[in-house]
């Protein structure tokens, strides 16, 4: 095929950022939504269509932001760790860690197409109050589904639990971490958008009351974290508006208030006096820990805790037990340490861009809850504040020089 040849190829392949942007989350979207199925099909047809519009990113020469790239090396590094676990044999479960090298892969794809294609401020806004309004949505049905139809996805779909089903996600944890990535965006637009302040104050207190009702006591506390955190940077950026910083958190309060005393908050206030935050996970870490310090440097293979934990169990959970419940732990019993290493190092690199975004500081409270919890445990919810730090740091990078080059 002559120069022209490729060159007209790549102009059929090419598409322009915004619509790979929103098919992008529009399978977020479909996958969060698909969340409930247990079979694998759903993440199948999230990891091909992701690869696909990663494919067509790469053909059509876009290319990430520059100063953007660490944290696609990261996981990049974690693909090939997995393929070399797979190679040399070093996996107790082979298909295991094939699965989770495709979770993987998975992730850095969606880093890759944000990064390419949310360069543009004015995009990357449309895009976060698209966001916005689904976990509304979701939220809403979520509610709803709480008290109308408990345990049946969207008051039809019977699922093999009854308490603390969500909407689409059925369990309330990874619930929590899905509206901690969507809550700053929702907050920042509640300060930044002068004409709609109000209406998006109240998505933040129907947000904020779904984990509320969701009884996730982790996330509550993590999303509490994160208004006061959206509020003292939005006051430090700009000092003149502390009076009006001032009234809409009081209006937010006031707003969650009402709207908590309608729905109740009994199950969460009998989760935070009954139950020992760390029930069962002290025991899981010691277990975890023990792991790592047989195999430290290449650890039983991608997604093997699960085949891994029951030669180091402590004590009998009574149930199947299939995660570390702290997934920095677990990431590194199943990668070794050099795992462990890198996603601990693409935390650090990702403080910048989130703190300076304001609404990208979803993307640390999701990474601090996988410190007592697993919501990366599920390519979907582990998608989300994958794909916001990709749109902040290349938003923010747009917006300045002076970054690392890497």
């Amino acid at each position: 095929m002559t120069a022209t040849g490729h060159s007209a190829f790549r102009d059929r392949l090419f598409i322009s950022s915004a619509p790979l942007a929103l098919l992008l989350i529009v399978a977020l979207c479909l996958a969060t939504l698909t969340l409930w199925i247990p079979a694998y099909w759903p993440v199948g047809l999230l990891e091909i269509f992701v690869f696909l519009l990663a494919g067509i990113a790469i053909v059509g020469r876009r290319q990430p932001a520059t100063g953007t790239y660490y944290p696609l090396f990261v996981l990049s590094f974690i693909v090939l760790w997995g393929c070399f676990q797979l190679t040399t044999g070093r996996t107790i479960d082979r298909f295991e860690t094939e699965r989770a090298t495709l979770q993987w892969m998975t992730w850095a794809a969606v880093y890759c197409i944000g990064a390419s294609t949310l360069k543009e401020e004015s995009l990357a806004e449309r895009v976060r109050e698209v966001i916005v309004w689904f976990g509304f949505a979701v939220a809403v049905e979520a509610i709803l589904q709480t008290y109308v139809s408990p345990g049946k996805v969207f008051g039809l779909f019977p699922t093999d639990y009854h308490d603390f089903v969500m909407g689409p996600i059925v369990y309330h944890t990874h619930f929590a971490a899905f509206i901690e990535t969507i809550l700053p965006f929702a907050l920042f637009l509640t300060l930044s958008d002068v004409r709609r302040s109000y209406t998006f104050l109240g998505v933040s207190a129907v947000l904020l009351t779904a984990v509320v009702v969701s009884a996730s006591r982790g996330g509550l506390i993590i999303a509490l974290a994160e208004i006061v955190c959206v509020l003292v940077l939005s006051h430090l950026r700009k000092p003149a508006a502390g009076r009006k910083i001032g009234l809409l958190a009081l209006a937010l309060a006031g707003v969650t208030a009402v709207l908590a005393l309608i729905v109740g908050f009994e199950t969460v206030s009998e989760r935070f006096s009954s139950e020992a935050l760390t029930l069962g996970r002290l025991q899981f870490a010691i277990s975890t820990l023990h792991m790592i310090a047989v195999h430290p440097l290449i650890g039983w293979g991608l997604g093997c805790w699960p085949a891994a934990y029951p030669a180091f169990a402590t004590f009998d959970a009574g149930a199947i037990v299939n995660q570390a419940h702290c997934d920095w732990l677990q990431w590194t019993a199943e990668g070794g340490l050099p795992v462990g290493v890198a996603m601990l190092s693409l935390a650090l690199w990702g403080l910048r861009p989130a703190i300076q975004s304001i609404w990208g500081i979803g993307v640390i409270a999701v990474l601090i809850h996988a410190a007592f919890d697993y919501p990366f445990s599920r390519p979907a919810v582990g998608a989300w504040p994958i794909l916001i730090l990709s749109m902040a740091a290349a938003t923010q990078r747009a917006k300045r020089d002076g970054w690392l080059d890497f």
